[in-house]
């Protein structure tokens, strides 16, 4: 998703940081309506030169694609004595737009978002793979500090000086590091999971294919919260956090769906103890039982808001024909989803 700027926004007009106005999810575009009309032009003698520039634009992208995309320089451009770039890959932009290249032409029932969330070790990932499979999703495994590497096809994952400096192993041996591990940890991480999540927006919003994740960027104060209430982290650095978040996941739209999986701290130390690394042994009870709190107290209540919830147990998790009969009673009527139009969802898509 890049930068860029056409079609309507269904984002809501707010004010981040002293004399700094942005826009939000929500509400809809600014003027009302998208910003390209859907049909022919309003009157006069705009419906002709708009069918004109179309016409034109459409004999053109043939020989824009064969120009662009010849290697060597053989291509028009490259037969005509003009420079051009490196070959690349063709991607989505504005044109596409004006061809009438559109997400919701390819929207069905489980075009959605979904996330699912909880505790260490609560399943998460069988969870997701067993929606995925029964609904037709793409399932997107938890991002970790190396997502981008492996996002990228990187064999070999860059030294840690390059991804954040960080390490989670360390956070368990040593949550109180003075050398400031835990937030550099948890700050990266969040960068990771808005990395991913706006990959699988992309995914959605280019192919119509649902998507189903494991954590997401909405989610990661959970833990930043947690790391604060044991003294793990200052409130300078949740203050920073917040921040960083604030000018970043704006505008971003919320999942249609979150799970979440409540397993008991108890639970979660028993599985931890039987299965998990040896590094995940050395967790604090404490910071799970935060980590929880977080979940039930803050998170959750929040994203209701703009999210439909769906909370189990454990073993209520594991009846998946219970959970997807749940699913299909799901109006999805909550929050900026059902007031996006093709050019918000163009503007999304371009980030």
């Amino acid at each position: 998703m890049r930068g860029g700027q056409a079609g309507g926004r269904a984002f809501r007009a707010d004010v981040i940081g002293p004399g700094r106005a942005t826009r939000r999810r929500g509400a809809g575009p600014p003027g009302g309506g998208d910003a390209l009309p859907a049909g022919g032009g309003g009157g006069g003698g705009g419906g002709a030169a708009s069918a004109i520039i179309m016409s034109s634009l459409a004999a053109l992208l043939p020989l824009l694609l064969r120009a662009g995309g010849s290697s060597g320089g053989r291509g028009a451009l490259g037969r005509a004595g003009f420079h051009r770039s490196a070959p690349r890959d063709f991607r989505y932009s504005v044109l596409n737009f004006l061809l009438g290249d559109s997400s919701t032409k390819r929207f069905t029932k489980y075009s959605k978002v979904f996330t699912v969330d909880g505790n260490l070790c609560s399943n998460k990932g069988k969870f997701a793979q067993q929606i995925a499979e029964h609904l037709g999703l793409r399932y997107f495994p938890e991002a970790d500090i190396h997502y981008a590497d492996k996002a990228v096809g990187r064999e070999k994952p860059l030294d840690s000086v390059y991804t954040g400096n960080c390490s989670l192993e360390e956070f368990y041996r040593n949550p109180n590091n003075p050398d400031g591990n835990a937030y550099r940890l948890q700050a990266y991480l969040y960068t990771n999971r808005l990395l991913q999540y706006a990959d699988a927006l992309e995914h959605l919003l280019a192919t119509g294919q649902g998507v189903v994740l494991e954590r997401s960027p909405f989610s990661d104060f959970v833990f930043l919260e947690a790391m604060h209430r044991q003294g793990y982290i200052r409130k300078e650095c949740v203050e920073h956090y917040n921040k960083i978040k604030e000018y970043s996941i704006y505008r971003l739209l919320p999942p249609h769906l979150i799970f979440y999986i409540d397993v008991p701290v108890s639970e979660v130390l028993k599985r931890i103890e039987e299965k998990g690394e040896p590094y995940e042994k050395l967790v604090s009870p404490a910071y799970l039982q935060s980590i929880e709190d977080v979940y039930k107290n803050t998170f959750l209540p929040q994203m209701s808001e703009e999210c439909d919830v769906l909370q189990y147990t454990a073993s209520e998790a594991e009846d998946i024909e219970r959970v997807l009969e749940e699913i299909d009673l799901v109006k999805f009527e909550k929050g900026p989803w059902p007031h996006q139009t093709d050019g918000s969802l163009h503007d999304l898509r371009i980030l």
